[in-house]
């Protein structure tokens, strides 16, 4: 069976690595043991770099450890250019360039999901493959 391939919204991300027991923490778990390929972009690990600190006090990374981190998942991970031009029914301009990420693997015929929590995005899952972690893990939690 090929392996899913998926871009991880920022939100699945910062949980996933917060909360390792969480659905995204399974997530992310899975895509460290080679069950999933992750397609991300430089937006979204930036977005990534600005937010963890934020979380500091659930997984206690210093600022050096954090950067380190980010450059680890930007090896793991197959980083593509989000498209540029914007999708008119996305609610949250500040969303296109993740829809602009999946778009681009959907473009270059490599990609499954977008596995994010963000309601904007989900709104538009009847137009593109986007799922929840929860409706992500409930079809292929047994990765």
């Amino acid at each position: 069976m090929a392996t899913l391939r998926v871009v991880l919204d920022t939100n699945v991300l910062l949980s996933g690595l917060a909360y390792p027991t969480s659905l995204p923490g399974k997530i992310v778990m899975a895509w460290r043991h080679g069950s999933l390929d992750v397609l991300l972009s430089d937006f979204i690990l930036d977005e990534l770099r600005r937010a963890l600190p934020r979380l500091a006090h659930r997984h206690g990374l210093t600022e050096a450890e954090i950067e380190d981190l980010v450059d680890v998942l930007a090896i793991q991970a197959e980083l593509i250019e989000p498209l540029p031009d914007p999708v008119p029914e996305l609610r949250d301009a500040g969303d296109q360039p993740v829809l602009g990420t999946l778009r681009a693997g959907m473009q270059a015929g490599q990609i499954d999901y977008l596995i994010t929590g963000d309601k904007d995005l989900l709104a538009l899952a009847a137009t593109y493959p986007i799922i929840s972690p929860a409706s992500f893990w409930a079809t292929h939690g047994g990765l």
